[in-house]
């Protein structure tokens, strides 16, 4: 029977939304406001709601809603178990099975970082691929692994975290997880910052335009690393050389075809492939055939892509 999957992407700000045909064709996407701490209680039926509500405009042409995904920022166990999901104040719950009691079709659930690399892995840049790290350098840094065509959550749910491989272990200045030397302190956009700033304090007489622009952000330093200037770009070598180190320690555990590259750090464009490119094989002498490396295709849209694919999996 033909029929609709519903896909959502919960982030901490705003919910992302979406309705697809059961060939992974996008019918509708929308967003809503995430309910506050106060009122996370609420997070399911407000999803469930809204997935019931669109569906019926769609129900005559392709048919009943048949299944939902829900990614959401925190590690979710194989067997669907979320223990503690920090940024909405969520302790432990099961949230496939309370989207079921909701909707009353088969539910799926997946980490945020998971689900965005079902999406690159079914319907983007990795699309044909059977073993696929991606990553997704923002903030922070999340990140997935698929092998074999399957999606790897690990016993507690936190397989893939690749964003807390310690590449420095000499680091003195701590993590937001409490250890030292994470590659999400010198790979994500606040890490990229971070070592900018340092280089600054350091060199104080290297003439650098990040001077001049108060509260700069990654992006401003990879625009102005383009220009020559020599903290910039010397800050753009640490973060090619720290997650290239990551990736190759990656490789030689998992072997993927593809590594992909998503986020906001990644919308700077091709040098962020280049760098990443360059350090791996500096780190990574063992094989005559390089993995793929490319960047993220579906941008903001790759969780809710994901969520749909985690729900076709259930039918």
């Amino acid at each position: 029977m033909a029929g609709i999957i519903a896909g959502a992407d919960v982030g901490g700000t705003m919910l992302k939304l979406a309705l697809f045909t059961e060939e992974g064709t996008l019918l509708r996407k929308w967003s809503v406001k995430t309910p506050g701490r106060e009122e996370i209680d609420t997070l399911f039926s407000l999803i469930g709601g809204e997935f019931l509500k669109k569906a019926e405009a769609f129900k005559e042409e392709y048919g009943p809603l048949r299944a939902a995904g829900i990614n959401l920022p925190g590690p979710v166990k194989a067997d669907g178990h979320l223990a503690n999901c920090v940024n909405l104040g969520m302790d432990g719950c099961y949230p496939a099975i309370e989207l079921e009691k909701i909707l009353g079709v088969p539910c799926a659930a997946a980490n945020d970082a998971n689900g965005a690399t079902l999406g690159e892995a079914y319907f983007g840049a990795a699309r044909g691929y059977e073993n696929v790290v991606m990553l997704t350098l923002g903030t922070g840094i999340g990140s997935g692994v698929i092998v074999d065509g399957k999606l790897i959550a690990g016993n507690r749910g936190m397989g893939g975290e690749i964003g807390h491989l310690v590449v420095r272990p000499d680091e003195t200045v701590p993590c937001n997880c409490g250890n030292r030397g994470c590659l999400e302190q010198y790979a994500s956009a606040n890490g990229c910052v971070r070592v900018a700033k340092k280089l600054l304090l350091e060199k104080p007489e290297t003439e650098s335009r990040l001077r001049d622009i108060p509260d700069f952000n990654c992006k401003d330093v990879f625009d102005v690393a383009e220009e020559g200037d020599l903290i910039a770009s010397e800050t753009l070598e640490i973060f090619g050389d720290t997650l290239g180190l990551a990736l190759a320690h990656v490789f030689h555990v998992i072997d993927p075809d593809i590594f992909v590259i998503g986020g906001g750090v990644s919308y700077s464009g091709q040098i962020v492939i280049d760098l990443v490119e360059k350090y791996f094989r500096k780190y990574c002498h063992i094989i005559d055939e390089m993995p793929e490396f490319k960047l993220a295709a579906l941008g903001n849209d790759a969780g809710v892509y994901g969520a749909m694919t985690l729900a076709r999996e259930r039918l």
